[in-house]
């Protein structure tokens, strides 16, 4: 898997998959460093996000599957099992300040889409 190291911003790039992996305003999941990661193409907005793909409501690794959206201008995606829905760019649970999901930086290059840890 290639990856590409940014020291100033102390992020590594990982190679997650290619564009074309991800369906448009879908999710799909990818295993990076040992951690199942949700990455989203949000083709309506013309953005990528990434998350940790384990909803912390019931465990479940599932978000990636989830319905993604947006609620005002805040793009979300809600758990396929119990609804709960998160922001895609800081993780805070909309409808519950108990939950939160980690989020990652992505960047799309050359076709091929990285997530930064």
């Amino acid at each position: 898997m290639e990856t590409i190291t940014d020291t100033i911003n102390a992020v590594t790039w990982h190679m997650a998959c290619y564009v074309d992996d991800i369906p448009e305003d879908g999710g799909g999941c990818a295993f990076i460093s040992g951690k199942q990661i949700a990455i989203y193409n949000f083709s309506r907005r013309g953005e990528w996000y990434a998350t940790d793909n384990q909803c912390p409501h019931r465990q479940q690794m599932a978000l990636s599957r989830g319905m993604i959206g947006s609620q005002g201008e805040e793009p979300k995606v809600a758990c396929p099992f119990h609804k709960k829905t998160f922001s895609l760019q800081t993780g805070q649970c909309l409808n519950d300040d108990e939950y939160r999901i980690n989020t990652f930086p992505v960047m799309v290059k050359e076709n091929r889409v990285y997530v930064g840890l």
